[in-house]
């Protein structure tokens, strides 16, 4: 069976064309079948389409509220089949709309080891807090902000001449990596 697949993403599509390429080269049983984005002008659009993946491009300002946005999002996931989603770097909190349509079947990577410093910038967070050890987690969405179940973390040390930008080329790297594992190791669990 063939596991349809939803990337919600935000901008550049790093980490979708880590994924793609992950079930091209692993012959993974999956399809990315959708590609949700927020930014109508995110480059990882170019990337879907230049590979014939459908994109829905929602626009949450155009929407009363957002749970209206998310029953959209909901209608075209069900269009397409998806029955996993993966966040790669979608800058939008759910809400209970869309997660108790998917239970447990949303996944997120955040760019630090959870549960410390989730949100928005775990990068530049763990960065000026001077750690000597950051990483990579992948986990469940549930309604909280990073809170979701663990499912695996890769560490990354953060070097004394680091900058932010070799921090942070380090954490993408990183991602790539454990994204693809993960999803793999979940594909052979089914």
């Amino acid at each position: 069976m063939v596991t349809k697949i939803a990337i919600f993403a935000s901008g550049t599509g790093t980490n979708f064309s880590a994924l793609h390429q992950a079930i091209i080269n692993q012959k993974l049983p999956a399809k990315i079948s959708l590609v949700v984005v927020d930014q109508p002008n995110a480059p990882v659009i170019a990337k879907a389409q230049a590979l014939g993946i459908p994109v829905f491009i929602v626009n949450y300002r155009a929407y009363a509220e957002k749970k209206l946005a998310e029953l959209a999002i909901i209608e075209q996931l069900n269009l397409h089949r998806v029955t996993l989603i993966l966040l790669a770097g979608y800058m939008r909190i759910l809400t209970p709309t869309l997660i108790t349509a998917y239970p447990n079947q949303i996944i997120n990577i955040h760019p630090a080891l959870l549960p410390n410093f989730p949100g928005r910038h775990g990068i530049l967070d763990a960065y000026q807090a001077n750690v000597k050890l950051t990483g990579v987690t992948v986990h469940y969405v549930d309604t909280g902000i990073d809170t979701g179940t663990i499912i695996q973390q890769m560490t990354v040390p953060r070097l004394a001449t680091d900058t932010l930008a070799d921090l942070e080329k380090r954490i993408h790297a990183a991602e790539h990596q454990l994204y693809p594992a993960v999803l793999a190791k979940l594909l052979s669990e089914e």
